[in-house]
């Protein structure tokens, strides 16, 4: 039986517009990274650290991965992305967050920016 919540949520992302989505994931792969800290700083739980970070990496994996190559910012995002993995993996590996700190804030500034964008694009169509 399905949960309700979880059809919700799998209506909610099928409705989504392509802007839309990638401001979730933005956000959801701060919400991980956030966690990460949190499970290795506060809690000490590097079984609960490793599955967030693992989440974020993916999360950001994926956003490579879609990226449309003929476009020059691009290979500026994707050599962006390939750096905040390498971090998000010597994060976990070491359990140390100052790095995972320092690139939180830019994840956030790029999910906010396509926040941004998504606006515009959806005034000017309406």
């Amino acid at each position: 039986m399905t949960n309700p919540y979880q059809k919700y949520q799998q209506q909610s992302v099928a409705t989504m517009t392509q802007g839309e989505l990638l401001v979730k994931l933005y956000e959801t792969c701060s919400k991980r990274m956030n966690a990460g800290v949190y499970y290795i700083d506060e809690i000490k739980d590097y079984p609960k650290a490793n599955e967030n970070l693992q989440k974020a990496q993916k999360i950001l994996n994926h956003l490579n991965a879609t990226l449309d190559r003929n476009y020059e910012i691009s290979q500026n995002l994707s050599a962006l992305y390939d750096y905040f993995i390498r971090v998000i993996v010597e994060a976990n590996v070491k359990k140390k967050t100052e790095t995972l700190k320092e690139i939180i804030p830019m994840i956030d500034d790029l999910g906010a920016s396509f926040k941004e964008a998504e606006k515009i694009v959806h005034r000017q169509n309406a």
